[in-house]
């Protein structure tokens, strides 16, 4: 079975919803990447199933990203600090709103993730924001122990990565 293959069962047709995410927001020329478990599972050395899609659009470029991806027939719901799309599969997107992402876009790479090409945020990115994700007071335990295993998994992938730990991650997370 071939890792898209997967991802879709995995998803019951993640897989075309994806594709379409991508298709308006390249189509639109619009600065975007992946954040989070997808763009860990590119940094990674061993990748992990992940049902959701995190992403970023460029500052300004939000309102244009969600009408796009609502006229592809997403569902929208919008919170605080993100908004929601829902398309025909089990896959959960969130689009971030949040200020501290609006570099990312700018610093990505061009990725194959589940045999779909797509940008995902530049490895020191996603390190900052898993680690913005962990100290998070408001997160639930089980999202934490997942934050913190993925940059377990950055630095095992990338030992270079070990300076950027503050000094308590760097008293849990061991050095290469």
């Amino acid at each position: 079975m071939t890792p898209k293959r997967f991802f879709d069962w995995q998803t019951a047709g993640g897989v075309d919803d994806v594709m379409r995410l991508v298709d308006c927001l390249e189509r639109a020329d619009i600065a975007w990447c992946a954040i989070g478990g997808i763009a860990v599972n590119h940094w990674a050395e061993e990748p992990m199933v992940t049902r959701d899609v995190d992403l970023v659009v460029a500052t300004g470029s939000v309102d244009k990203a969600v009408k796009l991806l609502e006229e592809a027939g997403f569902k929208a719901e919008r919170f605080p600090w993100s908004i929601n799309f829902y398309g025909q599969s089990k896959i959960g997107i969130q689009l971030s709103t949040e200020d501290f992402y609006k570099d990312f876009p700018h610093r990505s790479v061009p990725a194959d993730i589940h045999g779909i090409l797509m940008r995902v945020a530049s490895l020191e990115d996603t390190l900052r924001g898993k680690m913005k994700a962990l100290s998070d007071t408001e997160r639930r335990q089980s999202k934490k122990l997942k934050d913190l295993g993925d940059i377990a998994r950055l630095v095992e992938s990338h030992p270079r990565l070990w300076e950027m730990l503050d000094e308590e991650l760097k008293g849990i997370i061991e050095k290469r």
